[in-house]
């Protein structure tokens, strides 16, 4: 997430995830006593972030708002103190080893979000991005899966941001006072990166007419008083970024090394990055190789002048999609997808349709990639997520990477089925406890099991699909070295951008967002992919060894999936103890 607010650190950085059609079995004893010792972290969750916490699925926080309130880190760290006193009690007492691992989870994420605030506090001014705050929690109502009932609750949470409710100041002027408190406490404090600052404000120009568009297509009543108030607070809070923040505001992108440490590991990469840049060097060589090959094959296919891979792929983007035909065009490779999928028994598909829609161009400016969006996870009632793609296709300067025919292979398995769409389905379809499927969230559990599905799809395509799905295995090792060393002072987000351009053949508008991503945006979530993948790679490597010609790549697959998010030392501990010995 852009904000490097504490209450964006202490929400998680959730992505959502998806829902099903399907009726779920019955639910295991173990699984409901869990569910229910996790009202003990939602609680403080749903107290910090309420907008968040009611996108998981929390009842009763529609009109609530985030506070941030003077005493913000104070009143976090209190909660968690509490949550861990808890938790630990019932881990002593519990006798079942899977309840006794979701209560371990839920203890490990309550110390990590304090540890955040901790570092946070420790090192950083508190800078929020108030307008990708606020669009979120607009976002999260004006949904069309909302019912009007609930969609109408956005103008109290309007009102609170807004400060037209007792005892609420303004969320822009709370965000101000965060961050002078701030500045007296500690001078020495690093400011946001100055990159940030820049686009945090570029974006806000998308956020705030992205807002009033949601809420003028939308049936609530009542919106304009407060959104005239909220509005003009926030272009305030801009011009006061502009002056004040942007005062203060670091030309080093890098953060701390500690912070950096502990970045890696929220998201899941338990490895020193120095140790992950010299793996990634060896498998971007590798697959650099294996492009070579491939190239050579797919210029000879479309009688191509020459089979560098850097040109053929730069021959492959030339076949660009009209922009009103990108949208048909990915539904029906979707359907080609999945007839692959059930025909090579690569892993079990539900039969209700996926959906994928195009996305606002305020969605755009809050993520300019392709990705799932999708309802709660938490009391879901037959919801669906969906597949967005950017809207920002044909215009000038901007991506044209996914925009091909080639590429859709690889970018609906990743983000659709069999990737993001299926695994979170999934969670669903088996009762995945809330702990391994929100507490447990990490992005390597996720972006692992999506570039993994890419890997499993790969054979079955055309040439230029596999291509391109090489093309984008090595843009993931690149990410897991350029991130680390961009972020230890190793080489620059502009000689960053300059490498992906070259060698990876990304567009200046992808290269210069990869170099955002590692600089600033997300600080060592590029490397989550790589890791992720590598991790389940040798997992299933493990299993094939153990079980010879008896290892069935579907039964694998789906045992995968119906363990949610398990860490990787637990999801090795349930193929070792129950996978494996079932197939024997």
């Amino acid at each position: 997430m852009k904000s490097r607010s504490l209450m964006l650190g202490v929400a998680l950085g959730l992505t959502g995830t998806a829902a099903v059609g399907s009726t779920a079995p019955e639910t295991p004893a173990w699984v409901t006593e869990s569910n229910q010792d996790a009202q003990i972290v939602l609680k403080t969750f749903a107290d910090l972030a309420p907008e968040q916490a009611g996108q998981f699925g929390v009842d009763g926080l529609d009109d609530q708002a985030t506070s941030l309130t003077p005493d913000f880190v104070q009143r976090a760290d209190a909660a968690f103190d509490q949550d861990l006193t808890e938790l630990n009690a019932k881990l002593a007492a519990a006798t079942d080893p899977q309840l006794k691992q979701d209560l371990q989870i839920m203890i490990n994420a309550a110390g990590d979000a304090k540890r955040d605030n901790a570092l946070q506090s420790k090192y950083l001014l508190n800078y929020t991005n108030v307008a990708q705050l606020v669009f979120f929690g607009v976002q999260t109502l004006i949904d069309p899966q909302v019912p009007p009932e609930r969609q109408q609750a956005v103008v109290k949470r309007l009102q609170s941001y807004a400060g037209l409710l007792p005892g609420r100041p303004p969320v822009t002027d709370q965000a101000k006072l965060l961050f002078e408190n701030d500045l007296k406490r500690d001078p020495k404090l690093l400011g946001p990166y100055k990159g940030q600052v820049e686009q945090d404000l570029k974006d806000a120009q998308q956020y705030i007419p992205g807002i009033e568009q949601l809420l003028a297509g939308s049936k609530v009543q009542g919106w304009q008083e407060p959104w005239a108030k909220l509005k003009a607070q926030l272009n305030d809070y801009d011009s006061w970024v502009q002056t004040e923040v942007m005062a203060h505001a670091r030309t080093d992108n890098r953060l701390p090394e500690e912070m950096y440490a502990n970045n890696l590991h929220d998201l899941g990469v338990d490895e020193d990055p120095r140790a992950l840049i010299q793996e990634a060097e060896f498998s971007f060589s590798e697959i650099q190789h294996q492009l070579e090959g491939m190239a050579i094959l797919v210029a000879k296919q479309d009688h191509m002048k020459s089979s560098d891979y850097r040109d053929v792929i730069r021959e492959l983007k030339k076949k660009q999609l009209k922009p009103d035909t990108i949208l048909p065009f990915y539904k029906e490779r979707l359907k080609q997808i999945e007839a692959i999928v059930r025909k090579e028994h690569i892993v079990t598909l539900p039969q209700r349709q996926m959906m994928i829609r195009m996305g606002s161009a305020a969605e755009t400016a809050q993520i300019p990639a392709p990705h799932m969006d999708a309802p709660r996870l938490i009391g879901n009632t037959g919801q669906y997520g969906s597949f967005i793609l950017p809207n920002n296709a044909g215009q000038p300067g901007g991506m044209d990477d996914d925009t091909f025919d080639a590429a859709a292979w690889t970018l609906t398995s990743h983000e659709g089925r069999p990737g993001h769409e299926l695994q979170f389905a999934s969670m669903i379809e088996h009762n995945t406890s809330i702990a391994r499927a929100l507490f447990a969230f990490n992005s390597a559990n996720v972006e692992g099991w999506a570039l993994y599905s890419e890997a499993e799809m790969q054979p079955y395509e055309p040439l230029d699909g596999q291509m391109i799905a090489l093309r984008d295995r090595l843009l993931r090792a690149a990410r897991a070295f350029l991130d680390p060393m961009v972020n230890l002072g190793m080489t620059t987000p502009d000689q960053a951008k300059e490498f992906l351009m070259r060698e990876v053949v990304l567009s200046p508008a992808f290269a210069q967002e990869e170099a955002d991503r590692f600089a600033f945006q997300q600080p060592g979530q590029a490397t989550s992919y790589y890791y992720g993948y590598h991790n389940l790679l040798t997992m299933r490597g493990r299993a094939e060894v153990e079980l010879g010609p008896k290892f069935n790549r579907q039964k694998f697959n789906d045992f995968i999936l119906s363990q949610g998010l398990l860490p990787p030392s637990l999801m090795q501990q349930a193929i070792d103890q129950e996978f494996i010995p079932s197939q024997k």
